[in-house]
This record gives structure tokens, sequence and C-alpha cells, in this order.
């Protein structure tokens, strides 16, 4: 039955092409932006460590001096050296990382005046364990090494392959400005978006290009990117005494009572760091999640939000355009209809066969759309935005486009198919 309704809807469409041609280019139009602007919305909703989100927490804690002190307010987004430390050292989560973005000079065999700037994360051996980072050749770095404020480093695919080849950089010499490392792991493409362990340094920022354990990096002074927040004295060139907070800190926790247990260890800390005399305020703590950390820092602009309504709303406008074509071309067809209806098919033969009419002109306008989407998306990859290199239409949402388009033509259809049922076959046979 489904192959006699295909045919009748094909020589249906064949019969007004001026017609059919105005519905599929009216769903394409509607598709195209809707699911331009939905697919950029899904790229920055994206869960950037899918599996992994809800086990790994950014705790926050409050420092500051009671100086301009408003209760209830948030306290810091990143912490101070020493908080960093302690909290590290405390070994409280299954894996905990301290880090800092940085900026390291690279200088290749070919000498000094071939150097180039690399980004560069400071951070401690869990790093690698807790994010899932993947290897394409030997692994992190060990505690002991941070212990030892070792002379390691690990270094992405991209810049193994530009100084040495991948398979051949593990235990190769890599000059950091002044300084020799050893390399001892090769990450693979690895680039988790947003860049929610350190949003410091850009929502969507690029990879780091190097590794190195963070107590080495601040023995030898390496340069830091990242906010900073201080009160007080900042002693000169040393920051790990300075009263600043511009660490980022998360530790893994895999269960409610994990969490739990860390979300008290921190109201204590707290507690102790103000008897110490060190913190001031009442303890003012937090603890979220990857996606309740970027929920709370706003990674996805409003005004991306506020275009995939809108777009949305375009769609709708598209659909109802569709529904006044559809009524008009279900009309004219009412003689054919009734002699239909006269030879004995029901009302639901006959609305079915015009859903599968609607539904072939969906899958038509769904390719259309795909195809406007897709020049959408390269528009929006010319964009100076951060997330623009994003925008791609994967699997999920290429499926996405296609259902869309044929759900929203069924819908569309459904009030003129029912009207079209309705007519009298007796009246519009007497008229023929």
């Amino acid at each position: 039955m489904l192959g006699y309704y295909l045919e009748l809807a094909w020589r249906s469409l064949k019969r007004t092409p001026i017609l059919t041609a105005l519905m599929v280019l009216a769903i394409g139009l509607g598709i195209g932006a809707s699911m331009t602007m939905i697919t950029v919305l899904h790229v920055m909703t994206a869960d950037p460590i899918p599996g992994r989100s809800a086990e790994l927490f950014y705790p926050q804690l409050d420092p500051r001096p009671m100086e301009h002190y408003t209760k209830g307010e948030d306290p810091p987004d990143e912490l101070t050296w020493i908080d960093a430390m302690n909290l590290l050292h405390a070994k409280k989560g299954v894996h905990q990382a301290a880090m800092v973005g940085g900026y390291l000079t690279v200088v290749p065999s070919e000498g000094a005046t071939h150097a180039f700037i690399a980004g560069g994360r400071y951070t401690t051996a869990d790093f690698f364990a807790m994010f899932d980072v993947p290897f394409v050749a030997g692994s992190g770095w060990t505690t002991g090494d941070d212990d030892k404020r070792a002379h390691v480093a690990v270094i992405s695919r991209k810049l193994a392959d530009r100084l040495y080849g991948t398979s051949g950089a593990v235990g190769k010499v890599l000059r950091l400005g002044k300084y020799d490392f050893r390399v001892v792991g090769v990450i693979d493409n690895w680039n988790p978006a947003p860049h929610f362990y350190d949003l410091g340094v850009g929502d969507y920022a690029t990879q780091e290009q190097v590794f190195v354990p963070i107590e080495t990096a601040m023995q030898l002074k390496q340069p830091i990117m990242t906010s900073m927040n201080c009160w007080g004295d900042i002693p000169t060139g040393d920051m790990t005494k300075a009263e600043c907070t511009w660490m980022q800190f998360w530790v893994q926790l895999d269960t409610p009572a994990q969490v739990r247990a860390y979300r008290q260890f921190l109201i204590h800390y707290s507690k102790e760091q103000k008897q110490l005399g060190r913190f001031q305020r009442p303890p003012n703590t937090h603890l979220r999640d990857v996606m309740q950390w970027l929920a709370y820092n706003q990674v996805v602009p409003g005004s991306v939000q506020l275009e995939a309504m809108l777009a949305l709303g375009f769609l709708l406008v598209c659909l109802v355009n569709t529904v006044a074509l559809l009524l008009v071309k279900f009309l004219r067809r009412g003689g054919g209809l009734a002699v239909r209806r006269a030879m004995g098919a029901s009302k639901r033969s006959v609305f079915a066969q015009l859903l599968v009419e609607a539904a072939l002109t969906g899958l038509a306008g769904g390719l259309v759309g795909l195809l406007l989407a897709l020049f959408g998306l390269w528009v929006v990859r010319q964009q100076p935005a951060a997330y623009a290199g994003l925008a791609h239409l994967d699997g999920a949402m290429l499926g996405v486009t296609f259902v869309l388009a044929v759900c929203a033509t069924l819908l569309a259809a459904l009030f003129p198919a029912w009207r079209a049922c309705r007519l009298m076959p007796a009246r519009l046979l007497k008229t023929q």
C-alpha cells in the first residue's frame, strides 16, 4: 500500500511543479535557517568530556579580606597557590589536579633563531588520568616527578610532528627557553570544547602544545596566562606567596557520598584557615560539576540562544506558508479525491495518501534545507568568533535535519489533509 501511495504522491507532485517547488523552497528555507543555528547551539552546549562530566568538580573558596564583603556573593573563580596546594596534598578525591595556563618559548634543533611561542599548561600528574587524555606515545609524568620538580614534559601530537615525528618524540630533549626538558609522552589530538578546565584562557581555546609540572614551571619562573584577583602586597616575581587567586583546581569524585564528603571538607578547610588567620570571611564554598560550571560561567552567549529561537520562529512562519500551499493543492484535487472515495476508498486511506505526499515533499525540503544549512555553517566558520571553527554538521544533526523536515511537513499537512477528507464526494462529482 505504501508503494501505491508513493506512486500517487510522485504523480501529484509532477502535475503541479510550481506549487511543489514553492513548498519545497519554503520548507528548505525554514529548515536551513533553523538547523544552522541549532547546530551552532548544539556544538556550544555539548558535553566536553562525555561520561566523565558528572564526576569532575571545580571547588571554590573565598580567602579574601572582609573589605568590600557582601553576604551571599560568589567566591572567586580561581584559587590561591596555597589553597590549591593544600587541596592537592589533602588527596580527598579519586584524582585531583592544580593547573594554570602559560606560554613557553620552544627552541628547535635549528637554533634560537627558529624559536617560537607555544601555548602551555602547568599542571600536576593526575591531570592526564582525570581527564582521560589520549596518548599516542609514552604517558604522563608521575607524582614523584611533581615532588622532585623534574624537568619532564608532555607535548601535543602537532608539536611532536613538527619537531621529531610522533613515534620518535618520547625520550627526546625539548628546549624550553633556557632549560632542557625530557619528553615523556605525546598527546593525541585532544581539545575539549568548551575549554572547560580553564575558561580564563578562552571558552573555546585551542589545544595546549606543552604540559609541564606546575612546581617546575614556578621554580623556573615561566610566564603564566590567567585571570588574577589580588589583595595586599604582591611579592615580586614569586606568585606562590602572593595573596592572589589565579589557579584552577579540579577533583574527581565518583559517587554522591564522595561529593557530600568533599563539600564538608571544603567547609571544614575554610573554618580551619579562618582559625589560622588566613581567611577572614565566613566559609563560602561551592562545588560544581563540569556542566554546572559551564552554566555558571554562561559559556553559551545569550545572543546565540536568541538567534536559535528566531530561526525556529522563521521555521514556524515557513510552515504556516506550507499549510496554505498544501491547503490550496489538496482542495484543488477535490475531484480526484472524490472519485477515489466513490470507488470505495475510506477517509483514512485518503488521509494517509495525502500525508505520504506531504512526507515526500518534506524529504525534498529537507535536502534543500541541508544544503542551505551547510552553506550557513560555512558562513559561521568565517566569523571571528572563537567558537566558529566548531560549526560543523555531525551525524546526529544530519539525522535531525531530515526528521525535523518530515515531521514539520507532516504537522503542516494535518489540517489541509483533514479538510480535504471532509469534502462531500457526491457534491464534487456533480460538478465534474
